[in-house]
């Protein structure tokens, strides 16, 4: 199965994915991780994305494609991954698209993890006290969340009108939401 993980910081997605991992046996792929990965291998694509970096500069889509066309090549990939972290905007979406297509891989959804404001907000100041993160106040929170919302709502719209979008409520315990997700995929996870 492929999916993309969508949620905003503090949505639990990192948490899900890891479990989801386990549970329909495909790698989970995070680009910030993937990114640093490569960085540190000094890939062809980690030393473009280096030098980009040191510049202070954001990676482009097209580095980022590159190093998720290399990873969907590798053969644990076969049976599906969990993507988190991209696609963050249009381009991106059909970007992904467009490569999955060429390596002749199906897509099969995204699920959003709908978590309202007001707790995210919570979570995240709850785990930067926890932390010993200063940057991570209320208001610094929802201005990050606010560019989430801004950048990714196309998206979310995007996969709504190909019929790929699951939103699952991400509000309980991780176990609940859990099992949200996966009675969610289960019908895939079964014709698949």
């Amino acid at each position: 199965m492929r999916l993309v993980l969508l949620g905003p910081p503090g949505s639990g997605k990192g948490t899900q994915a890891a479990r989801l991992k386990d549970y329909l046996q495909v790698p989970h792929i995070s680009t910030g991780d993937l990114l640093r990965a490569e960085v540190a291998a000094g890939s062809p694509l980690g030393l473009q994305a280096k030098e980009v970096m040191a510049r202070g500069e954001l990676v482009s889509d097209d580095i980022l494609l590159g190093m998720l066309e290399d990873r969907f090549s590798r053969d644990d990939t076969r049976a599906g991954f969990i993507l988190d972290g991209y696609p963050r905007n249009l381009v991106q979406a059909a970007a992904l698209g467009q490569l999955l297509a060429k390596l002749g891989q199906k897509f099969d959804f995204a699920v959003q993890l709908d978590v309202p404001t007001d707790l995210l907000v919570e979570r995240i100041a709850g785990r930067a006290k926890a932390e010993g993160r200063a940057d991570d106040n209320p208001e610094s929170v929802r201005k990050r969340l606010q560019v989430y919302t801004d950048q990714t709502a196309p998206v979310i719209d995007f996969y709504r009108q190909q019929g790929e979008l699951t939103v699952v409520d991400g509000v309980g315990s991780l176990d609940e939401v859990f099992t949200r997700i996966t009675e969610a995929l289960a019908p895939a996870k079964e014709v698949g």
